[in-house]
């Protein structure tokens, strides 16, 4: 598909790398690290850690941050565990879902719809605590009203809160990176 001037955001790069999480992005010398380290990237073609810098060194932004490519990364860090020159691409997808959410182009209900959050079915909570005791990142609270509450823009999707929660109140999609890998037969 080729890129117009209209589709050309010269600032995206700067954008990013102000964000906590993206500060970093200009190390990255395209070495592909990242990308041979990527279990995701193996699955999923389309999703190249490489080709994301890439995407917003050339100031792409309406169609990084509107796509699903960001939905995605497991979260794994594996890229940063390999990286020369520590760019943390994990981070930077992070500051990119953030940028995303702020703009409009990703919703709460988009990362619910994606399985990249969780949330609390209100009326099966028990109020047992039992998320907020086990979220190794304090997630899950208790709201007025008595019972959890997890914000989907801070939630981290581990799977951790709905595989423990004892009411089976808190649910969690199958992510999109799940779904394209059971389809392409790597579920099996």
């Amino acid at each position: 598909m080729a890129i117009t001037n209209k589709e050309i955001s010269a600032a995206f790069s700067a954008e990013v790398t102000a964000r906590p999480g993206g500060e970093h992005l200009n190390r990255c010398y395209s070495c592909g690290a990242c990308s041979g380290a990527c279990p995701v990237s193996q699955a999923i073609p389309d999703f190249d850690p490489r080709r994301l810098i890439h995407m917003i060194r050339m100031g792409l932004k309406e169609r990084l941050l509107s796509s699903e490519l960001l939905s995605y990364c497991s979260g794994c860090r594996s890229c940063v565990f390999v990286c020369p020159q520590d760019v943390k691409f994990a981070e930077i997808v992070g500051a990119l879902r953030e940028l995303a959410l702020e703009q409009g182009l990703l919703t709460e209900e988009d990362l619910l719809a994606r399985g990249k959050a969780a949330w609390v079915e209100r009326d099966q909570c028990v109020s047992c605590l039992t998320c907020v005791r086990v979220c190794p990142w304090r997630i899950p609270v208790i709201d007025q009203g008595g019972r959890a509450h997890i914000d989907a823009k801070e939630c981290r999707a581990c799977g951790i809160c709905p595989e423990e929660c004892p009411a089976g109140a808190i649910k969690l999609n199958q992510s999109a990176d799940e779904r394209l890998i059971a389809a392409a037969g790597g579920g099996r």
